[in-house]
């Protein structure tokens, strides 16, 4: 899932959005990529951990083919779905079976009461972060199966097979590159991840919904994200000298917010991906991250 082995991942990717479908392409030289974007309607994509997600499947299976043709995708794709269709968790664990299969189990167990919906049914995967103090620190995703299905279907129905899919957050982190702590906030409709990475591993991922009315939703990802800098201050001994951001309008964008403005002191905010776009078809500020970080391997 997180900084995956070279190779791994198809050289084609398509993050599925409120806003549209973005779709990318590996280029010859490193970090630069296709890329295309087709937009749906408000309320076309209404991601959550129940069906339906796609309120009109046909417009985005459309949005999808519009995008993929527009960077010539093969077949096979790299599917990055909203944070808020998943949930992805840092688990402790004292050991775990060498056998992924019984691993499986044993993290299935330890989900149960930890997600409100169907573990025994739903799609699992897990990384081993870390080992510190006899203890393995791990990161868990895990999504209803019926939401995981309706947005492979939709995929398939474009003409195209997700070979992996990756929650958006996790995507865009794989983009990172260095040892140094980065503290990230991804923003995508009515929802926020907050999340810290240090080298390969994932310390921190927290997802929230926000409310509706926009001045509650700006003073919820004010408090998202001061949470997040008094997490990095407490466990790092530190604060972050930046910010990388991913949402719609970018960087520029988000220093303009009424959240960014709540945010004091704050670190300088800048853009979580800084790879070379050549667009296809415009591409809305900010929205790159996923499919960037899906392709850096």
């Amino acid at each position: 899932m997180f900084k995956p082995v070279p190779g791994s991942r198809p050289k084609v990717a398509c993050e599925i959005r409120p806003e549209g479908v973005i779709a990318a392409r590996s280029g010859k030289k490193h970090g630069e990529i296709a890329a295309a974007f087709a937009p749906v309607r408000e309320g076309t994509v209404v991601p959550g951990l129940k069906v339906p997600n796609l309120a009109d499947a046909r417009a985005v299976r459309t949005a999808l083919e519009s995008a993929l043709e527009s960077v010539g995708a093969s077949r096979e794709v790299t599917l990055v779905v909203p944070d808020a269709a998943a949930r992805v968790l840092l688990l402790d664990f004292d050991e775990l079976p060498s056998k992924r299969q019984e691993a499986l189990s044993v993290v299935r167990f330890r989900l149960r009461k930890m997600v409100p919906f169907d573990v025994e049914n739903a799609a699992v995967s897990y990384q081993v972060m870390a080992k510190k103090d006899d203890q393995l620190s791990v990161l868990v995703t895990v999504m209803p199966r019926d939401v995981l299905e309706e947005y492979e279907s939709v995929v398939r129905d474009a003409g195209y097979e997700p070979a992996a899919v990756l929650p958006s957050t996790l995507a865009a982190a794989a983009a990172i590159e260095g040892e140094s702590a980065t503290l990230m906030v991804n923003h995508s409709g009515a929802s926020v991840t907050t999340a810290v990475t240090q080298g390969n591993e994932m310390l921190l991922h927290r997802s929230m919904d926000l409310p509706a009315e926009p001045q509650a939703r700006e003073e919820e990802m004010a408090q998202a994200v001061i949470t997040a800098l008094a997490w990095y201050e407490d466990t790092l001994r530190t604060l972050p000298s930046t910010m990388s951001y991913a949402g719609p309008g970018g960087a520029n964008a988000a220093l303009q917010s009424r959240w960014s403005a709540l945010v004091q002191p704050a670190p300088r905010l800048v853009d979580l991906t800084t790879a070379e776009a050549s667009a296809m078809t415009s591409v809305p500020a900010g929205v790159l991250a996923g499919v960037t970080g899906a392709l850096a391997n």
